[in-house]
């Protein structure tokens, strides 16, 4: 601890794991559940919409959206949170965690009732408005990428602080198998109430008119876990570190807390305690947060950006895996209900097999053996298995080494999630400022979608087949997908060396690992 250390700060550095903490990881992370639900349950329904709004008379195949509005659909959700991510990071350490903690919320809810509500009396008017209110589901979504990895970061001891901020990101997975399974129950219900033929069997009546109503129920059922939480969210006190060292109110501080502890926290600051936070007057474009954390943002954004172009074009392969081992039949051979159960089936076997296991590790072991362990680890075995998936690529596209296809599928999004998936949410909410924490979170966060939009759309353009006539529809021709996973090795090889510029966190204080109690060398007015 540091020699200025304030009561109440050290009180939640060394307080033992209680109700709070877990009551905390519940309702931050029930806004987690609710983004990865939110976010990845349109890929379970993409395929419907096709079937359902542009069925074409007379084709061999059932409906597909065009290009232009799948990657739009997929998209504008990555571009939303983006913008939310940047946006309320800073205004998180401009009015407080607590502040907008609620909005981001209510944002999520609104938005994913809505998306299920599209309107329009035709296909495009329904698409214009799926991606419109998709765009403000990102957008509340961004917000709380910052927001609750702070809350938590600033809520937990020092000790278990790791665990705690992973365990929050962990509901993701969570919020993944919740959207499979929901969408297994759902199609199932409707198919067996409204039995249809096979598109083969009949093109027109294999999608049941009902069909619509399932796209909108599976969109609009992601709003419920965030809403049930609204209120408690709406209880928890501000943040002692934000009321203490940035709106410099320690006595409010030491209330908050000792209501939260169930402890008495001495009000008075140690001497030399009035000066904590009062020297530290640079801004986030000043030389002096260039020479203390410069590097270490650069290392949090570079290192979240090339994750992310990694793990979200995974879905190139994904479709090469689900045909490869029968999950997924030919189109024609289902009726539209089917494709979404068939879909939603192994969307959640992937999940219930490596990515949530995958977190679990991280909450289990990032307080033992380090968060620079861990994204090193996963860096290092997702370019192993990126590259024994690219070099032998022909071996594996036959049918008699599927299961091993799977097995390295299965691997690499398993220390995705046991590595820098995980340590990018992280690390960002401990080694930066108090008064700049959210907003450099929201910063290295909104890298990473950055690179989340590269790899969802840029490579599924570059995977592309070499000869034009192999191309999906409506798609140039690109490097193929032997090259592109090559490209992806060499991504998750970049990873692992930029994640030498992040310091480790295990085990320090917030303030010792951001050096918020140093006394400054140089004053510098701040910019922002």
């Amino acid at each position: 601890m540091a020699k200025d250390q304030l009561h109440v700060l050290n009180a939640l550095d060394v307080a033992k794991t209680q109700w709070y903490h877990f009551t905390a990881i519940v309702i931050a992370g029930m806004g987690f559940f609710t983004d990865a639900y939110d976010l990845f349950c349109i890929s379970l329904v993409t395929k419907l919409l096709g079937r359902v709004y542009f069925h074409v008379p007379g084709s061999e195949k059932p409906g597909t959206l065009p290009p232009r509005y799948s990657s739009a659909i997929n998209g504008v959700a990555l571009v939303g949170t983006l913008a939310g991510q940047l946006f309320f990071g800073w205004l998180g350490d401009k009015l407080g965690r607590k502040k907008v903690y609620g909005l981001t919320l209510m944002l999520m809810c609104l938005c994913s009732v809505a998306s299920g509500l599209s309107f329009g009396s035709n296909p495009n008017t329904v698409m214009i408005t799926l991606c419109f209110f998709r765009f403000w589901l990102g957008f509340g979504i961004g917000g709380d990428y910052p927001l609750s990895a702070t809350i938590m970061s600033e809520y937990a001891n020092k000790k278990t602080r790791g665990a705690f901020i992973a365990a929050v990101f962990a509901m993701q997975g969570f919020g993944i198998l919740s959207g499979g399974i929901f969408a297994i129950l759902i199609s199932a219900a409707f198919d067996a109430r409204f039995p249809a033929p096979s598109y083969e069997e009949d093109p027109i009546k294999s999608t049941i008119p009902q069909a619509d109503f399932v796209w909108r129920i599976i969109l609009m059922v992601g709003a419920l876990p965030a809403l049930m939480t609204y209120y408690w969210r709406m209880k928890m006190p501000e943040t002692a570190r934000y009321t203490a060292l940035v709106a410099k109110n320690t006595k409010q501080a030491a209330a908050d807390m000792g209501k939260v502890l169930n402890q008495e926290i001495e009000e008075e600051q140690p001497q030399g305690v009035e000066k904590l936070g009062t020297k530290t007057v640079w801004g986030l474009f000043s030389k002096e947060f260039a020479r203390r954390h410069g590097l270490h943002l650069l290392g949090t954004a570079s290192t979240w950006f090339l994750l992310d172009i990694a793990f979200y074009s995974q879905n190139l392969f994904q479709k090469d895996i689900f045909s490869a081992v029968g999950w997924i039949p030919a189109a024609k051979s289902m009726n539209a209900i089917q494709e979404v159960y068939k879909i939603a089936r192994a969307q959640t076997l992937i999940a219930l097999c490596s990515t949530v296991p995958g977190y679990w590790f991280t909450v289990f072991l990032i307080d033992r053996i380090g968060r620079f362990v861990i994204q090193i680890l996963g860096f290092a075995m997702m370019t192993v298995f990126m590259f024994a998936l690219a070099i032998p690529y022909n071996h594996w596209t036959h049918p008699e080494n599927r299961i091993g296809f799977v097995m390295m599928y299965a691997l690499t999004f398993f220390f995705a999630n046991f590595g820098p998936n995980a340590t990018t949410f992280v690390v960002p909410a401990e080694i930066f400022p108090a008064r700049l924490r959210s907003t450099c979170h929201g910063i290295s966060a909104a890298a990473g979608k950055a690179g989340a939009i590269i790899g969802a759309f840029g490579f599924l353009y570059l995977a592309q087949n070499t000869d034009p006539t192999k191309t999906d529809q409506g798609y140039p021709p690109g490097i193929g997908v032997k090259n592109s996973l090559i490209v992806l090795g060499v991504i998750n090889l970049l990873g692992l060396f930029f994640t030498f510029l992040v310091p480790e966190a295990k085990g320090k204080s917030l303030e010792e690992i951001s050096r918020e109690n140093e006394d400054e060398e140089e004053e510098e007015p701040s910019i922002v």
